[in-house]
C-alpha cells in the first residue's frame, strides 16, 4: 500500500482591512490584573453571501462566542484578480465585523482565499488552530450531497478542528423533507 501525498502548495489570500471597532482600554490599576486571566478563543467562520451563511453567523454570535473571543471570517472564491467580488466581499466582511462587535463584543480578522472552499477552510484552520469552525448548509439530502459535492461534508470529514455545521432553518409552511 503506498501512500498518497497531497500537493501542498501555498494559496493565494488577501486580508480585508476591518474598521477599527474596539475602544482604547486603559492600563489595569492593579498589579495582580496585569497578567492575561483568560486568552479568548479564535472562532473561524466560514461565510459567504447566502443566507445560510449568515443564518450560521448569527448563531455562533448567539450561541458560540464570548467576550474575549476573536472571529476569523474566511471566504473562499475562484479568483481574486475580480476587483469587484473582491468589493462585494469586503463590503459583507465589514458589514458582519460590526455585527458581530455589536452583538457579542468581539473582535473580528477577515481573509478572502482563492481556491476550492472545502480544501481551503481546512488550511485555514490548519493556520488559526480555532476551537470551532462554523459553516452553514444548504440542507440538502445525502444523495445530493455526495452527487454534487459540500463544501460543509468536506470539512467535516477533513477539519482538524471541530466542526460546528449550522442546518438552514425551515419555515413553519415548508413541507420539504430534507
Amino acid at each position: 500500500m503506498e501512500t498518497v501525498m497531497e500537493d501542498v502548495k501555498e494559496y493565494n489570500w488577501r486580508e480585508v482591512k476591518l474598521p477599527s471597532l474596539i475602544p482604547v482600554v486603559t492600563e489595569p490599576e492593579l498589579e495582580r490584573e496585569t497578567g492575561e486571566r483568560r486568552r479568548g478563543r479564535d472562532i473561524l467562520i466560514a461565510v459567504d453571501h447566502g443566507p445560510n451563511s449568515k443564518h450560521a453567523f448569527d448563531w455562533a454570535l448567539i450561541h458560540l462566542c464570548r467576550l474575549a473571543d476573536t472571529i476569523h471570517l474566511v471566504h473562499a472564491v475562484s479568483s481574486l484578480k475580480n476587483d469587484v467580488v473582491y468589493e462585494a466581499t469586503q463590503r459583507l466582511m465589514e458589514k458582519l465585523a460590526v455585527e458581530a462587535f455589536e452583538i457579542a463584543m468581539v473582535r473580528s480578522v477577515a481573509r478572502i482565499v482563492e481556491g476550492d472552499a472545502g480544501k481551503l477552510i481546512c488550511k485555514e484552520a490548519e493556520r488559526v488552530k480555532p476551537a470551532a469552525v462554523v459553516m452553514g448548509t444548504r440542507g440538502r439530502s445525502i444523495f445530493q450531497s455526495v452527487i454534487q459535492g459540500s463544501v460543509s461534508e468536506h470539512c467535516f470529514h477533513n477539519c482538524k478542528s471541530a466542526p460546528v455545521i449550522i442546518v438552514p432553518v425551515q419555515e413553519a409552511g415548508d413541507e420539504s423533507v430534507i
